[in-house]
């Protein structure tokens, strides 16, 4: 695997820092998120029953973590970012308990929905913040493009065993509409999850000092990256939310399907991910940022209206290529990590802004949850994917007032 090759590691990384438990532990992490979000929107449209609106509701409990994220880690604060990702995915495993031994009930599924997407949400903040800083200071880019890289390769594998289990349980006379089938899935990202922390505990512990400053850290040289941040979140919102959905709501996507779609996106992901993390360190985060979202006008197009310019089966395939195409758009979303850091003074101060901006991309993501569902049903599909279009260039031309510096001095 190229992304984890020595030469690599030896290029990106400090050298008396010891990356592989911490991209092993991504991978394994990786697996159990997969699995889960391979599963999600047929075990919510299969077993629980749900509505598009009642989509956006649970969608609006799930995003509650990251917007409370910031006060969050301010009460975990004084743990470092080892300690605090060991956390995320015990949180993350316990929500698996309950997601397989309890019922389907939509609030107790809600309530355990919420206790993984916490962990997952704790965790995307150390997981930066930690690339970061055991990269190189001129390879923060390519850092957090193997840490991406990782993560989908774990995505992979996690994707492709969900598969396995429904064809087990199928033998075994549970299928597609057997709530067993589901918490078969559920129970072994749970035993996965487990593996992921016992690699964390050979993470090195980076933080020699005692943190110091404010818990919580809001500055006005950030007020582009937070308002990027906002764009960001009305962006993934829709793509994680609603892109899935279409699918096995007016397609009738399978499980099976959705697995191997999320394993195709994850495979292209180990590719691109440190592709794009190179063309960031080369060209600029700037450039990057305003190529992803003019691209990203043309996708929402066709998840909108492939319906209108198609038949049903060429028109599935359109949403699908679609789909894998956005996947790799959201990689790009490194760029602005790149240019957060390029603001912060030190490594504390970065951590913490990171922190703060996901918090501020929930703002509109527990907003667009809350009214894509709506939006989707009074006035259709296209309307969502337009506004997404249009948050999409105003994201452009935004990213254009950026200044970028001549160079670079990172503590």
């Amino acid at each position: 695997m190229k992304i984890l090759n020595k030469k690599n590691i030896r290029d990106t990384y400090k050298d008396n820092v010891n990356a592989m438990p911490f991209l092993l532990s991504v991978i394994f992490f990786g697996i159990t998120n997969s699995m889960a979000r391979a599963i999600m929107n047929n075990y919510l449209a299969d077993i629980v029953k749900i509505s598009k609106i009642q989509l956006g509701v649970v969608e609006f409990f799930r995003e509650l973590p990251g917007l409370f994220l910031i006060f969050i880690l301010a009460y975990l604060y004084k743990q470092s970012d080892k300690k605090n990702y060991q956390t995320a995915i015990i949180i993350s495993a316990c929500g698996f308990v309950g997601l397989t031994f309890l019922g389907t009930n939509l609030w107790v599924v809600v309530l355990f929905l919420v206790m993984n997407s916490l962990g997952e949400h704790i965790s995307m903040q150390v997981r930066q913040s930690l690339s970061v800083e055991m990269a190189k200071p001129s390879m923060s880019g390519k850092s957090l493009g193997i840490m991406k890289g990782s993560m989908s390769l774990g995505n992979i594998l996690g994707f492709l065993i969900v598969p396995v289990i429904f064809l087990i349980m199928s033998f075994l006379g549970f299928g597609r509409d057997n709530a067993i089938s589901y918490k078969t899935v559920y129970f072994v990202a749970m035993l996965i999850a487990l593996v992921a922390y016992l690699f964390t505990s050979k993470i090195p512990e980076l933080q020699s000092e005692p943190k110091v400053g404010p818990k919580i850290y809001l500055h006005k040289k950030y007020n582009k990256y937070y308002i990027l941040s906002v764009f960001y979140g009305a962006r993934k919102q829709i793509f994680i939310t609603f892109a899935p959905f279409v699918l096995v709501l007016n397609y009738n996507a399978s499980p099976s399907y959705m697995a191997f779609l999320f394993a195709v996106t994850a495979g292209l992901s180990i590719i691109f991910g440190p592709i794009i993390g190179r063309i960031i360190d080369r060209v600029g985060y700037k450039k990057v940022m305003i190529a992803d979202t003019l691209i990203l006008i043309i996708v929402c197009f066709f998840y909108g209206y492939a319906h209108r310019l198609f038949a049903a089966n060429i028109a599935f395939i359109v949403v699908s290529i679609n789909y894998i195409l956005d996947a790799i758009l959201s990689l790009c979303s490194m760029a602005s990590l790149v240019y957060c850091r390029e603001l912060s003074e030190n490594q504390e101060e970065f951590g913490k802004t990171i922190t703060s901006g996901i918090s501020v991309n929930h703002l509109i993501s527990i907003v667009i949850a809350l009214l894509g569902g709506l939006i989707w049903q009074v006035a259709g599909i296209e309307m969502l994917f337009t506004i997404s279009a249009v948050l999409g260039l105003l994201n452009s031309i935004f990213a254009a007032t950026i200044k970028v510096k001549s160079s670079t001095e990172y503590v």
